[in-house]
């Protein structure tokens, strides 16, 4: 669990940097970028939601 909260904040980082450089300096890359970062968080909260219920069971 430990693990997957610190891949959620570094995702959310990466995204954070990313989303800024897009808006900012209007960097096109950057944008795909947090894209891709954006999908993978939303991949480990769905991860999280999991892991986090199987907790709350036992």
């Amino acid at each position: 669990m430990k693990k997957l909260l610190e891949n959620i904040q570094t995702q959310i980082e990466s995204f954070n940097t990313e989303a800024q450089a897009q808006v900012e300096k209007g960097n096109k890359a950057a944008g795909t970028r947090a894209r891709k970062a954006a999908l993978e968080i939303s991949k480990l909260m769905k991860e999280f939601r999991k892991v986090s219920l199987e907790e709350s069971k036992k």
